[in-house]
């Protein structure tokens, strides 16, 4: 039956069809594009408006197997400088930052899945990052898996929020979720205490406590930083922080070149997943990338919060040469 399907023309075969016929002719049976032109008798433009389509449908899935990235030379080497489980490197391409951005992204979305094992506890942290990464991981379905969110929610001007972040993680795995039902960060501390020992508040965070593998991206201490820009924290506060040595942020937590916890009055004011938590685990997958992520980057790695790493090929080399 393929091959009768396959000496049609175009006029036979219509819509949906035909699109479909072009993709498994280009895909499956190696034909170019002026050979599936012609088969069809097309033109090569209308092939490749089928290919697109097909693509934009959902129909095509492409990926490379994850040795392709986990076994090239930059990730050996940062494996064996910084003492990770794995490293994923990308190639940047050609593009400018926002496409490469976008490629790690997707790499991670790609890897994620190959990570992850019936029962596992995954927490999610919250950001563009994470939020592309659960954008573009593919329906996947691990049994028994359960999402946390690791950060309250706050009001922002992304047209994402952490439980979002969690909900797509969890609905393109195919797991249970727990999202997190409190701000991230109060005024008031003594509000905030009163809110960790709510019951349904407080079973929420306990199972913080059981996350085994964790997914998140390094903040940054710049002006322009995301925990400014989501209201986390105000430019006279991080500053305070940067004085007092902070480097980098992780899940809403400001930590300093060697990864420890920077103390300060935020610490009393936020609900979300402490750092200690983070150290240990299965998997903590960092992705990040650019030359303003180096310094934190290093940073959550020397606290101990990171056994794998998605990157760009150039941000990995500013990473060793950094840490000479």
């Amino acid at each position: 039956m393929a091959k009768n399907i396959r000496r049609r023309t175009a006029g036979q075969v219509s819509g949906e069809s035909i699109v479909i016929e072009a993709a498994w002719m280009y895909y499956h049976d190696g034909l170019n594009q002026n050979e599936i032109a012609g088969k069809l008798n097309v033109s090569r433009a209308t092939v490749v408006n089928y290919l697109q389509d097909a693509r934009e449908r959902g129909y095509i899935r492409i990926s490379l197997t994850s040795d392709a990235f986990t076994t090239h030379r930059l990730a050996l080497e940062l494996c064996d400088a910084f003492g990770l489980k794995s490293a994923y490197i990308l190639p940047d391409g050609i593009g400018d930052s926002e496409d490469i951005f976008l490629r790690v992204s997707k790499g991670a979305a790609q890897w994620l899945p190959d990570l992850l094992n019936k029962g596992d506890r995954l927490g999610g942290s919250w950001g563009r990052t994470v939020y592309e990464v659960a954008e573009a991981l593919e329906q996947t379905s691990i049994e028994d898996l359960t999402v946390s969110q690791l950060v309250g929610s706050m009001a922002t001007p992304y047209g994402f929020t952490a439980e979002i972040c969690s909900a797509h993680l969890a609905q393109r795995l195919e797991g249970r979720l727990i999202n997190l039902h409190a701000p991230a960060i109060l005024r008031d501390p003594d509000l905030a205490e009163r809110l960790r020992q709510e019951p349904i508040i407080s079973s929420q965070l306990d199972a913080l406590s059981h996350c085994n593998k964790a997914i998140f991206a390094a903040g940054s201490c710049l002006s322009n930083s995301h925990i400014v820009g989501s209201g986390v924290a105000t430019p006279e506060e991080l500053s305070w922080y940067v004085e007092q040595g902070a480097t980098g942020v992780l899940c809403g937590r400001l930590i300093d070149r060697e990864g420890k916890p920077v103390a300060g009055a935020l610490d009393d004011r936020m609900i979300g997943v402490t750092l200690d938590k983070l150290v240990g685990l299965e998997m903590g997958m960092l992705v990040s990338v650019g030359d303003e992520k180096v310094i934190p980057m290093l940073s959550a790695i020397a606290g101990g919060y990171v056994t794998h790493l998605v990157t760009s090929s150039e941000t990995a080399k500013s990473m060793l040469e950094t840490a000479k």
